[in-house]
């Protein structure tokens, strides 16, 4: 042994002698040694294996992209169907005017003009032979041939449905147009089909709406391959697509224009149910891969300047999370309880930006709580009345039916007139449901083809739930006894249902006239008991039904407090 060492070791045996503490042989190490220490453990093998998964976080950036694209090309696909809908919703509405079926055929075009009016949208008007009779493109009477599109519109009279045409070149538009026809058999216009035309590109507006980034277009194509509209180019509409699909793989390769070079493109299609056009979601894979090769190389650099930062902060770190983050946990455990949280400040940013969203997680849960007990106690009391007035129906169906077919006829055609009731008190929301339409939707079935047989007149009047549910029914029932038995039973027979407001109650007139009127008996049924009970019990309506030699007479006088929400006398 040394005498350096030897003195040492008799150095220590004497203070243990003398009875003194012996020196600690470890040195203590600070928080942010072990802190910094942990920072190297964590961060070599995490950096080590995250270049080992490049390739996998390649294929899960682009499945996430992928996703993205899918949901953007269905979203556009769901856009493109509401304005097609849309445009065949407007095109029955201009069917159902007198002057079509007057075969007025210079009015409807004053009409239609006025009604498409900066819709971008235009009407044609053929004859059997496929002539346009009409179009609001041009001045009415100029001739303009025969239809560019015949194809589409025998196919609609072949299969008795509206039709959506693929894009064409119109002869009287002079650009790529599409079409959505109805056939004399859907429109119930003698020889004439009505046609609702717009320009393809138009539907870019369509496309326009979507936020695409990151190198990413948006194509609508038709059932043959060409671009009805893109966001790439406007001038690609009336062109074959230039990609060539592979649905397995969801890859090609194509050419942009003659000038530029063949390259892979990552595609997404999206194929709508209503049209059967294709949105195609497309982009180069240099571009979509680009950032994905930025983000791993930033994750080598930042892991790198992550490692020296945090061991230079590692110490401060540690002194700074303890308190915070048990304060932080008690408020994560009254969250989790449902009490009140409120925000808390800290000196480090990110734990003040914890307990603010734990505070607003807090409070937007108590408020989804009250919001969906709202909800629960609104979808149980309508629940109740619709589960009510169904029950309601099926005794009396059956009450009144002598056979179970008779019993599922009267019940299935009462379902229905409560399911198009149902469907106004949707569609109105809040704002209650109007009057005029609820007797034309309970009727439409029932309607004759000659418009001048039925007359609907009565000012706006909107009606809470309850008591459109109600009328409803009513008028169903009387509707179905007018095509039994009344007005709609023989070729002359007349139907009028006229309502006005009388003070702070509502008159209601339902007057059919039926020449040589056979006479009945009558028993009490199902309308009876639709009459008396629900609006004479439900809405406090005054009664009186009338039987002329000329047909029935019902007339309701109704509290208008019953009838409109809100309502005060």
């Amino acid at each position: 042994m040394s005498v350096g060492g030897e003195h040492g070791a008799h150095a220590a045996a004497g203070a243990e002698a003398a009875g003194e503490p012996a020196a600690p042989s470890v040195n203590p190490r600070p928080i942010g040694f072990y802190l910094s220490l942990l920072v190297a453990v964590i961060l070599i093998p995490a950096l080590a294996f995250s270049i080992m998964m490049l390739q996998r976080n390649n294929a899960a950036q682009r499945a996430a992209l992928q996703t993205l694209a899918e949901a953007t090309a269905g979203s556009i696909s769901e856009a493109v169907d509401r304005e097609i809908r849309g445009m065949l919703t407007t095109l029955r509405v201009l069917a159902s005017g007198n002057s079509l079926r007057d075969d007025d055929l210079q009015r409807f075009h004053v009409r239609a003009r006025i009604a498409l009016q900066d819709t971008g949208s235009h009407i044609v008007v053929l004859d059997d032979q496929l002539n346009q009779l009409l179009n609001t493109r041009v001045p009415f009477g100029e001739a303009n041939g025969k239809t560019s599109d015949p194809a589409s519109a025998r196919f609609a009279e072949e299969q008795h449905v509206a039709v959506v045409s693929d894009g064409f070149f119109g002869k009287t538009a002079q650009r790529w147009v599409f079409n959505v026809i109805l056939p004399p058999s859907v429109s119930h216009l003698p020889q004439r089909y009505l046609i609702m035309t717009q320009d393809a590109r138009n539907l870019a507006n369509v496309l326009s709406q979507q936020d695409l980034r990151g190198g990413w277009n948006a194509s609508l194509v038709d059932r043959n391959g060409i671009v009805l509209a893109s966001s790439y180019m406007s001038s690609d509409t009336g062109k074959p697509f230039f990609l060539g699909l592979d649905p397995q793989t969801g890859i090609s390769r194509g050419k942009l224009g003659e000038h530029t070079q063949e390259q892979g493109y990552v595609a997404v299609v999206d194929t709508s149910p209503f049209t059967n056009w294709k949105v195609v979601m497309w982009a180069p894979t240099t571009i979509v891969d680009a950032p994905l090769r930025r983000s791993m190389l930033s994750l080598l650099l930042g892991g790198l300047a992550v490692s020296v930062l945090a061991t230079a902060a590692a110490w401060l770190l540690g002194r700074q999370i303890a308190r915070p983050a048990r304060q932080l946990a008690r408020d994560a455990r009254r969250l989790g309880a449902g009490e009140a949280v409120a925000a808390t400040t800290y000196p480090i940013a990110e734990f003040a930006t914890v307990s603010a969203a734990i505070a607003q997680a807090a409070h937007d849960r108590r408020e989804a709580e009250n919001e969906i007990r709202f909800l629960m106690r609104e979808v149980a009391h309508r629940s109740k009345n619709q589960l009510t007035v169904v029950s309601s129906i099926a005794k009396q169906s059956s009450r009144n039916a002598r056979t179970f077919a008779a019993f599922q006829d009267a019940f299935q055609k009462r379902l229905s007139g409560l399911a198009r009731s149902t469907d106004l008190l949707i569609a109105g929301g809040v704002a209650g449901v109007d009057l005029r339409a609820l007797v034309e939707a309970q009727i439409e079935p029932f309607r004759p083809p000659e418009a001048e047989r039925l007359e609907i007149e009565g000012a706006p009047l909107r009606l809470d739930n309850q008591a459109a549910q109600t009328i409803g029914l009513a008028i169903h029932e009387l509707a179905t006894n007018a095509a039994k038995y009344g007005a709609f039973a023989t070729p002359a027979g007349r139907l009028s249902v006229r309502w006005q407001r009388q003070g702070d109650r509502l008159l209601f007139v339902w007057r059919e006239q039926v020449p040589r009127l056979r006479r009945r008996v009558e028993t009490p049924g199902f309308g009876t008991q639709v009459l008396e009970r629900m609006l004479g019990g439900t809405l406090d309506a005054e009664i009186s039904r009338t039987i002329h030699r000329d047909g029935l007479e019902c007339r309701f006088i109704i509290p208008r407090g019953k009838l409109e929400a809100g309502y005060q006398s």
